[in-house]
């Protein structure tokens, strides 16, 4: 008998000014990361990211939004680091909460859509 492969139907929300990605699942996950280790360093660790394309992204996020989302301070681990700003808790807490919303939302389509997936 074969084994059903598992499903998983998950709405992912992008946010773009214009042509530019202000935010998304990524991001979030990457201020997440930043909230929890202080670094940007151990942030893009934690994801399996350089930490080019971590501070890439922070910089974009901190351009995209009318205040900086994360503040960073330089000088390394012991001196250095980074943390989520007012502006930065704030986007994530909205964006998680329109995350569950959007699941909450959609439940019965899912459902629906699963039945007509291939099992």
């Amino acid at each position: 008998m074969k084994k059903r492969p598992s499903l998983l139907i998950e709405p992912r929300l992008r946010i773009t000014c214009g042509r530019r990605m202000a935010f998304g699942p990524g991001k979030a996950t990457l201020l997440e990361q930043i909230d929890k280790t202080g670094s940007i360093a151990e942030a893009a660790k934690a994801m399996a990211m350089s930490y080019m394309r971590a501070w890439t992204l922070v910089k974009s996020m901190n351009r995209s939004f009318l205040k900086p989302l994360v503040e960073t301070v330089r000088g390394g681990r012991k001196r250095g680091g980074a943390k989520l700003t007012l502006a930065g808790r704030q986007t994530l807490r909205l964006y998680r909460e329109m995350e569950s919303r959007t699941l909450r939302a959609s439940k019965a389509s899912q459902q629906k859509l699963a039945r007509l997936l291939l099992k």
